[in-house]
């Protein structure tokens, strides 16, 4: 009786050891297909937004159009090739948002940027287009045709934690739409995925600054 019942306790703790790691195997299996579709909405979203730049540029500026298309090709072929895997390096990261912001500034005569970077860099992986919601964002609720606008960025990485800013300028007249759209949603969203309790993310809103505050632990 003894052995009958130690070799069904055997059998219970083996199956429940089975069943805890099929639902692990298919909660990861749901994590990753979730944050695979959310990767991928970010892609034709900004690819929307550039060609339809290009587009208006076509009539009125020829010459500026063709730069946009030469600048939005590098940015396609990051996205395609580069951004496919589960990480990249930050610096290519980085990289990427300052041709992103030099087609902006092409597209803009009003329009200005800046770039931060302190602490170790290299060799710092990330997943792949992180940032380009923070930035694309800032963009595009920043155009003013009254004043110079600007976008910085910071980045600082010490202790195995990475700090990101973005910081961008306000038109004085507001735009009506104040929604957030799918790119910081969607952002918000990988980030819960990815870096469950190893980020902290803090947004401020005033008159004249819009503020995007970023801590990763990423290790």
């Amino acid at each position: 009786m003894v052995l009958i019942i130690a070799s069904a306790a055997v059998k219970l703790f083996q199956q429940w050891i089975s069943d805890a790691q099929l639902i692990h195997d298919l909660d990861l299996a749901k994590t990753n297909a979730e944050l695979k579709q959310l990767k991928n909405q970010i892609n034709p979203h900004f690819l929307f937004n550039m060609l339809n730049n290009a587009n208006v540029l076509i009539e009125d500026d020829p010459k500026k159009a063709s730069q946009v298309l030469m600048k939005l090709s590098d940015l396609l072929r990051y996205q395609l090739y580069d951004s496919s895997r589960d990480k990249v390096l930050l610096t290519s990261e980085i990289h990427f948002l300052e041709d992103f912001l030099n087609l902006e500034k092409v597209r803009r005569d009003n329009f200005n940027f800046l770039i931060s970077k302190e602490g170790e860099l290299s060799g710092v992986q990330v997943p792949p287009l992180l940032f380009i919601s923070f930035v694309e964002n800032a963009v595009k609720h920043n155009n003013d045709s009254a004043k110079l606008s600007y976008v910085n960025l910071f980045f600082d990485v010490r202790h195995n934690e990475l700090f990101f800013k973005c910081i961008n300028s306000k038109p004085a007249v507001k735009a009506v739409n104040k929604s957030e759209g799918l790119g910081l949603a969607n952002i918000k969203r990988r980030l819960e995925l990815l870096f469950p309790s190893l980020h902290d993310l803090k947004i401020e809103d005033n008159s004249e600054t819009y503020c995007v505050t970023l801590t990763l632990n990423y290790k």
